[in-house]
């Protein structure tokens, strides 16, 4: 079974991306800031992680950054998962490392179709 980190500053959005990861059978590790879900990607070595972009407490964006420049991390596919629609977003995203990119707000079928693609 696969571990997921699901990162979001909104206890409304882990608890929802959560329940579709479970639901589907895996097992979900949770974070509300960047900072926190580095810390838990370098201990318990995720399968997968699902990072929002805006939060406080390091923004997806640096996150991402930061998890592909560390040898721990690195090989850890990160999808971004964001209200920011915008393809200047998604682009930047894809730049920094991020295996893919879901627009809030999403459904269960969207976020399963990722999974099966990687």
């Amino acid at each position: 079974m696969q571990h997921i980190l699901v990162v979001d500053d909104s206890l409304t959005e882990r608890t929802r991306l959560a329940g579709i990861l479970k639901d589907a059978g895996y097992q979900v590790l949770t974070a509300s800031s960047g900072n926190e879900a580095a810390t838990i990607a370098k201990n318990q070595h995720p399968d997968l992680i699902f990072l929002d972009i805006i939060m406080d407490d390091g923004d997806g964006y640096k996150t991402c950054r930061d998890l592909k420049r560390d040898d721990e991390t690195k090989k850890i596919p990160v999808i971004m998962v964001s209200s920011k629609s915008n393809s200047v977003d998604k682009k930047w995203a894809m730049k920094l490392g991020a295996s893919a990119y879901i627009t809030k707000p999403y459904e269960a079928e969207d976020i399963l179709a990722e999974l099966e693609k990687l």
